[in-house]
């Protein structure tokens, strides 16, 4: 028997905290979605007109709905819908928005009303038919359950008929042209029976062929949209007829032999929130989207820094932008702020996961606020990146302006932002937080984790204590008008409490690691994530006895001493983002040959360079590269010249980098394996 005397290999800094930005099982929730990104179907295409970007990213949906092992498998997956958003979300948009209503809101709608039915998948999972999902309309955004499209249920026929009263009641903004495919749609509206409204419900509806809308069905296109292109489109109903196994029955409700409605649940609204349940994993979804796009664009940002020269002060030699502070502490902060809001993602993903029944409604309140909170952090994080990019960061070919508009679209969807931050309000300001008797006490010390946290909590408190003094000071008899009083006070508790999660999330993550670099750099992270929030808020806390006067006046050296620390170990941390190479190579300024995209073959720099090797024939330059061995390095290059080089270097590189980097993806790690 022999004994091995070699110490397993410790994970390395970068790799501790990638498992700290994507989870524990990193290589097996992602490692299918970054490799796919690599293969050539989705490098970043070169312009084209929005329809031919459109027809490519429903070209991409069927390429990659081949390589999964099952479509119904990652419908039924939060953490890899997450996963999918978390990775195209960055490199193209309307493939990210199709594949997400696709597999999401249509697929696992699908799924999860009344599993025991019988319902032939296979034209949805082989993508004969793309689904889409209708919901809101003209005159109903968040406000959807009150839709005004109905469904009757026609006794004789045994089905419904669904129809658009008016022009308001038009389905507003779903993809239900024929471009990419036929398309389905799941759609929302107003079960009628027997002359009785049972709310809203969710029925199944074949809406376009190959090339039109079906009888009964209008589809017209929307103006363009900001940003990617997608086919959305107004959508209404004339007396079109589905069969009445269409309705997805649940306990919600269902339409039996007898043709009468049974129902396990009086609200109607309750019936309505169990229908659309989809659209929590669509929050999930939208945050991972907002977080994969906010590292990209910071990721180029810094390394665009670091190779975009500037003189120096009076005449010194030049140096790299990012070794000025007005460049590098944006970009610091920045960081911290993506960190904070992957941690926070991935506890809002934990716990969705986990939560008992008991605690659904508190579980899905976080993941309402974490994805407000995410996609407002990440357009911040993007505007600030773009313009730390100067000019560059504004052409299309450098990706975020794509990356800004994309993001505008995610702060909207499932559920506008404000909205959906009132509502968390409204029910936060009426329960009661108790908290641990240690966060009562009086200031601490600033770098103190534990402290931190008590005073990004009591950021939370204070402005909640605020709000409910406000609505009892309001004259009572008009709801609205005590709401006015309190909801902007009660707003700010909400984003204090995005805070206090976020801050949660990284201690917790912080004291998971070994001591070391890695602990070090999160912890870095934490505190000038932590302080920047605790100086916005020192004056309260002053006032509320949280902090000193002395403490107050040293936030502002405490976050400049973090700014410089974190700014220096700010091109290592994005190592930890595992972003493929051959990924950001499709964004010219993340290299420092960045100037090369612009070059001009007919430039006057080249017709220099070409004048002066007039006379030189073909076999000559072909002998003085190939010459003896015995010639100096120095002849030979000189004799290849820059152009020469340059073609073999690119030559060597390009073989070598498909040989490391294969374009094959495997397919059994598409999905996350259920317990």
């Amino acid at each position: 028997m022999t004994v091995s005397t070699h110490k397993p290999q410790q994970p390395s800094t970068d790799d501790l905290l990638t498992r700290v930005l994507y989870g524990d099982n990193f290589r097996q929730e992602h490692g299918f979605w970054r490799r796919l990104l690599t293969t050539e179907p989705f490098r970043r295409s070169g312009g084209g007109t929005p329809d031919e970007r459109l027809a490519l990213s429903y070209h991409r949906l069927r390429i990659l709905n081949d390589a999964l092992d099952s479509g119904a498998r990652l419908a039924a997956d939060p953490r890899a819908l997450a996963a999918l958003h978390e990775w195209l979300g960055p490199v193209d948009p309307a493939l990210t928005t199709v594949a997400g209503i696709h597999y999401n809101l249509f697929l696992g709608s699908l799924l999860d009303h009344d599993p025991g039915t019988l319902r032939d998948l296979s034209d949805f999972l082989e993508l004969r038919s793309i689904g889409t999902f209708l919901c809101t309309e003209v005159a109903h955004g968040n406000d959807a359950a009150a839709v005004e499209t109905t469904a009757t249920y026609d006794r004789e026929r045994d089905g419904f008929v669904l129809h658009t009263p008016h022009a308001g009641a038009q389905k507003f903004m779903p993809n239900t042209s024929p471009a990419g495919g036929p398309k389905t749609g799941v759609v929302a509206a107003r079960l009628l029976a027997d002359g009785t409204d049972h709310g809203v419900f969710l029925f199944l509806a074949p809406l376009t062929d190959a090339v039109s809308a079906l009888p009964g069905v209008r589809v017209r296109r929307l103006p363009a949209r900001m940003g990617s292109p997608v086919d959305h489109c107004l959508t209404s109903f004339d007396r079109y007829f589905v069969p009445r196994a269409a309705l997805l029955a649940g306990e919600q409700g269902r339409i039996g032999s007898d043709g009468r409605f049974t129902s396990e649940l009086a609200n109607r609204r309750r019936r309505f929130l169990l229908s659309i349940g989809r659209v929590t994993p669509g929050k999930l979804s939208m945050s991972a989207c907002a977080v994969g796009s906010a590292r990209v664009t910071l990721a180029i940002a810094i390394r665009y820094a670091g190779h975009r020269l500037v003189s120096g002060s009076r005449g010194s030699r030049r140096v790299p932008v990012y070794a000025h502070r007005t460049h590098h502490g944006p970009l610091a902060a920045a960081m911290a702020t993506v960190f904070a809001m992957s941690l926070l993602h991935r506890r809002a993903l934990d716990r969705w996961e986990s939560a008992p029944a008991a605690d659904r409604d508190e579980v899905e309140r976080l993941v309402a606020v974490a994805k407000g909170w995410i996609t407002w952090q990440a357009r911040g994080v993007i505007v600030e990146c773009r313009e730390r990019c100067g000019a560059q960061g504004l052409l299309e070919n450098n990706g975020m302006t794509e990356l800004f508009t994309g993001i505008e679209g995610a702060i909207t969807a499932e559920g506008d932002n404000l909205a959906v931050h009132a509502k968390a309000a409204a029910e936060m300001l009426f329960s009661v937080t108790v908290r641990d008797e240690e966060e009562a006490v009086g200031p601490g010390d600033l770098d103190d984790p534990r402290f931190l946290g008590r005073l990004l909590a009591a950021v939370e408190d204070i402005w909640f204590d605020r709000a409910r003094e406000r609505i009892s000071a309001a004259p009572p008899g008009d709801p609205l008008s005590r709401w006015n009083a309190a909801s902007g006070s009660a707003l700010r508790g909400v984003e204090a409490y995005g805070y206090r999660q976020a801050g949660e999330a990284y201690e917790q993550a912080a004291a998971s690691l070994p001591a070391g670099p890695a602990r070090e750099r999160l912890t870095e992270l934490h505190r000038l994530f932590a302080l920047r929030w605790i100086a916005r808020n020192s004056g309260d806390l002053l006032a509320a006895g949280r902090l000193t006067a002395e403490q107050v006046s040293s936030l502002p050296d405490a976050v400049e001493r973090l700014i410089a620390t974190v700014a220096l170990h700010a091109p290592e941390l994005v190592k930890s983002f595992a972003l493929p190479e051959r990924l950001m190579s499709d964004w010219p300024i993340a290299g420092p040959g960045y100037a090369d995209a612009y070059d001009d073959p007919d430039g006057s720099w080249h017709q220099r360079r070409r004048a002066g090797a007039t006379g030189l024939r073909t076999a000559d330059f072909r002998r003085a590269a190939c010459g003896s061995k015995r010639r100096p390095l120095r002849e030979k290059v000189a004799a290849l010249g820059t152009r020469g080089v340059l073609l073999a270097y690119w030559g060597t590189t390009s073989v070598l980098s498909r040989w490391f980097e294969k374009p094959q993806v495997s397919v059994d790690e598409s999905v996350r394996p259920r317990a």
